[in-house]
Order: C-alpha cells, then structure tokens, then sequence
C-alpha cells in the first residue's frame, strides 16, 4: 500500500509539472496559435478569384469555400442583411479600387471558421505588401460618448445611403455577429484625405458580437480599431503592424482577454506606433463626458517587441513605449506581460499623479520584461512616485531583465512561434 501511494504522488506530481502553465501572458495548456495561424502570410499562394463582390449586398448571401472572392471597391451589407461565409472561404482585397467590407448598423457577419479552416481576407497582390486594401469595418448601434446617438466613418468609402456607414445608439447589448478563426492580411491602406484604414474596424458594437480567434497580420494602419460600444476580444493576435495594434476611443467599454501583440521594430511605423492606445477622445470638444469614459479591462496579455538588437534599437529611435494612456479613461491590466520597449508605459502628461487618478489605472500581477523604464508620465523622466505606487507589493508586478530565448517558449520560430512565457521562469526583481 505504502509502494502504490508513493507511485500515486510521483505521478500526480508529473502530471501536474506536464500540465502546469504560466498565469502571467497568454495562456493555454497547448499553443492556441498553432494550427490556424498564419505567420508567413507573403508566402502563401491564395489562388485567383472566381467570383467579384461589389456595391451593396441587400439579402442575405453565403459565401462558400469553393469559391475565393474579390472585394471590389467598397463592399456594403445593408438593409438588416446576414453575410454568412463558410469556413476555409479565401476573400480578397482589391489593390486598385482599395477594396473593403463594411457590415452595416442593423446587418451582421457570420464569418465562423474553424481550427482547422480558418476564413482568410487577404492581398490580391503577387508581391504582398502592408496596406494593399482597405479593411473590414463592423458597424453597430451601442453606444460611443459622442454628442448625439449617431457618427459616420470617413474613410472615403461610397456609400449608396448615409445610414450605411453610421454608427451608434443606446443599445450596448445588440449583436453584430461573429468573427471567429479568422485571418485578416495585408489591409490597412493608407488615403490621402482620411488616412489609414485598419485591419478590423469595430464601431459602435455591442457585447453579444462574437470576437474569437482573429489575427490581423501586417497591416499599414491599426490593426484593431475600436470606437464606443461594449466589445469583448478573446484570443485576438495583431501582427506586426505598422501603427497601434489596439487602438480604443470614445467611450469604449472593452473586456481584453488571452491576446496578443507581436511587434517589431523593422516594421513599425515612425510615428504612433504602440501595442495599445487607450483614449475617450481625439478631441474634447466633440465628446460628452457626462457618457461613459473608455474603459479596457485586459487580462492575461502579451505585449511583445522582437528585435535582433533591443539596445541599439532604443539608441537610434526605433522603440517606443508598448501602452499610451490618455486623459479620462480607465484601464485595467491584469497578468499581462509587456517585454522589450522604451519604456513599457505612458501616461499623457494632463494625467494627475494623485490617488484619484491611479484608482483609474491598474496594473497587478504584471511582468514588465526587458524594457527600458517602466511607468512614465509624457515628458518626465523622474518617475519615482509612479514607480512607488506600482512597485507597493500589494499589486504582485514583477520587473525582470530576461532574455527572450529564456523567457518565452519559442519566439523565433518563424512558423509556429510559441509565445507563452516558459514555466518558472518569472524571478521577482526590484530593478
């Protein structure tokens, strides 16, 4: 009996150590970017469209995987309609008409993929470049803290009615549909006159919309956009775009969760270019302050720079700041790893130091890896009552000077990286 018990707790202890996972960062037992992820999108050959899309889509429609389509110019789904795509369907993004896809108020996607199949939206281009097309926007009628119910995104787009590129209302829990498995490449193309298009555009969208499983890879403006509404993102990964990975303004009221942002300095655009930016406003004028402030509840992020040279890449301006926090939001991060930038965060200048301030902005169980300062206000570089207030034990934040082959699994590999930090290997630090 002694013998079997000991056996019980040797095994108890293997599978435990087998099964154990790091708590800070992106989590999972297994890779969750493993199989439907795309890291070497230039390299695939998506094939030649078969069918064209175009103009306004005013019934509900499925697109089905044996075909591969062309957005030509600015696509809209009106009139209450569902655009439903099969899983493995490949559409793209024409480069000379700046194609795009926008889901308007009241209409939905279902664009549900699978592990296995995921939906790509993807260049038309031989050679693929960032920003080769537009983007996809998903317009619903949850609030935004602008004055009046309603905006209108101005991105150039020819809409055949106004109400086709408007936004916003009072019902926070409406559902513009579902984006899961999905893969979006190459969009982002910067215009003259309204500058860049994102990746993913979400304005005005509710909590009932299904956000899963995307990654937004190589785009030349944001890769996620987010304007008002209440939005929940799970596993979503940004992909080395050139300007905010995460961008949220105007009253945004978003829960953040197991995502990632995967930076690099070779990339990155000079001006703007974060992990997050967090905002309430562009400009105060335009706002109601009495609505609700933006607020962004994330938990169990990874905030990466991959750089073959983090130092000289800071001496010579290539690295910038992973989180901007701007005035009159709130932001909660929780167990998030934020390696390899100069410093990890900043908060604007117009932000008070007092407790009342710092009740808005949380930072607990974080690992602050590698970087070069942690928590700075714009402009200072003495940051001793920050450091003080975020350093107090209470909040579990942990600073480490890791090397990032021992501290994430496998970050270069160039197919299938690996992006959870390594089991125990987070050593508490007071540098």
């Amino acid at each position: 009996m002694k013998n079997f018990t000991q056996i019980l707790c040797l095994f108890l202890l293997a599978f435990g150590s087998i099964n154990a996972q790091q708590e800070k960062g992106i989590v999972g037992y297994n890779n969750w970017m493993s199989s439907w992820t795309e890291f070497q999108p230039n390299k695939v050959d998506y094939g030649e469209p078969t069918q064209i899309l175009s103009g306004d889509i005013t019934e509900d429609t499925k697109l089905l995987k044996k075909n591969t389509y062309l957005l030509l110019g600015s696509v809209f789904v009106t009139d209450s309609t569902t655009l439903t795509i099969e899983p493995g369907t490949v559409i793209i993004g024409d480069f000379k008409t700046n194609g795009s896809l926008t889901i308007s108020n009241g209409s939905k996607i279902i664009a549900e993929g699978l592990e296995t199949d995921p939906i790509i939206f993807t260049s038309n281009r031989g050679v693929k470049k960032q920003g080769d097309w537009g983007g996809i926007f998903i317009l619903g009628d949850a609030p935004t803290n602008k004055f009046g119910n309603e905006s209108a995104i101005d991105f150039g787009l020819k809409p055949s009615s106004y109400k086709n590129v408007s936004y916003g209302g009072d019902c926070p829990d409406s559902n513009s549909g579902i984006l899961k498995y999905v893969r979006i490449e190459y969009a982002g193309k910067r215009t003259k006159e309204y500058g860049y298009f994102s990746g993913l555009t979400l304005a005005g969208v509710g909590h009932q919309t299904v956000i899963e499983n995307v990654m937004v890879s190589y785009s030349y403006g944001n890769s996620f956009s987010v304007i008002g509404g209440e939005v929940k993102l799970d596993k979503t990964i940004s992909n080395r775009c050139s300007r905010n990975d995460y961008e949220f303004n105007f009253g945004t009221q978003c829960k953040i969760t197991n995502s990632i942002a995967i930076r690099t300095p070779y990339i990155s655009g000079s001006e703007g270019s974060k992990c997050m930016y967090v905002a309430s406003y562009d400009n105060l004028d335009k706002v109601d302050l009495t609505k609700k402030r933006t607020d962004v509840q994330a938990e169990n992020m990874t905030l990466v720079n991959v750089s073959n040279n983090l130092t000289n890449d800071i001496e010579i301006g290539l690295v910038k700041e992973a989180l901007y926090i701007a005035p009159e939001t709130y932001v909660s991060l929780n167990k998030t790893v934020i390696s390899g930038f100069n410093p990890a965060v900043i908060l604007d200048e117009e932000i008070k130091i007092n407790n009342k301030s710092l009740d808005r902005i949380k930072f607990r169980e974080m690992y602050f890896n590698n970087c070069n300062g942690n928590i700075f206000t714009k402009g200072h570089s003495n940051n001793d009552d920050l450091e003080n207030w975020y350093g107090n034990s209470i909040f579990q934040n942990v600073y480490s000077k890791g090397d990032d082959k021992e501290t994430f699994i496998d970050l270069k590999n160039p197919k299938r990286p690996d992006f959870r930090l390594r089991i125990n290997k987070i050593i508490a630090s007071n540098d």
